[in-house]
């Protein structure tokens, strides 16, 4: 049995984390530091792609790294075709929820894996649509005074406490957490790698 590959999760995202060591995985954190407001992309699914690819790519050129798999994640929420990532201020978050609520959004997670080892990659975009409730002026009013809504993209949390204003999803509730499971291990089957090779010992 060869030594166990060291995994990476190129994100600051303690829910991305959350759900990797949840699958049995143990992942060092090494934040990418990418300026997101640099990256660009014609529509929010190629967005979210991108701003993975830059993060994996940022962290996989670290020469501490060497002979890891980098797993590289972002999320978007698209919203009448735009991407809405995370709120500037209070202000923006109570407009989006006004916005959003009693529609339905596509969270849009990217997601990124590198193979130090090889030099190779592969990427793509897990889409699930997130069904908003109708929460009242006041009910919105204090979900952004929590602060909650400022740090996540779309302003809202399927695991935190606008859970109540969530009627449902079609698709992977881990891809609206922050990383599609799913979509990870077929990622890596692409690079050679089984998911059950990662677990943790």
């Amino acid at each position: 049995m060869s030594d166990q590959r060291r995994l990476v999760l190129a994100s600051q995202s303690p829910a991305r984390l959350g759900l990797l060591r949840q699958a049995g995985l143990a992942p060092d954190v090494i934040v990418s530091g990418v300026d997101e407001d640099a990256v660009t992309a014609p529509t929010p699914a190629e967005l979210a792609k991108a701003l993975a690819e830059a993060k994996a790519s940022v962290v996989a050129a670290r020469p501490d790294v060497k002979g890891a798999l980098v797993v590289g994640c972002d999320s978007v929420l698209e919203l009448d075709g735009r991407a809405l990532g995370k709120p500037a201020d209070a202000e923006e978050a109570t407009a989006r929820w006004k916005d959003m609520r009693g529609r339905a959004g596509i969270l849009q997670t990217g997601h990124c894996v590198y193979d130090t080892l090889s030099g190779r990659h592969t990427a793509a975009t897990a889409s699930t649509v997130v069904r908003f409730g109708e929460p009242s002026d006041a009910e919105i009013a204090a979900y952004v005074a929590s602060g909650e809504p400022l740090h996540v993209a779309g302003a809202f949390t399927l695991d935190g406490r606008s859970a109540p204003f969530i009627e449902g999803i079609d698709g992977d509730h881990g891809n609206v957490i922050g990383l599609s499971l799913p979509m990870l291990r077929r990622l890596l089957a692409e690079l050679g790698v089984g998911i059950t090779e990662l677990w943790a010992k």
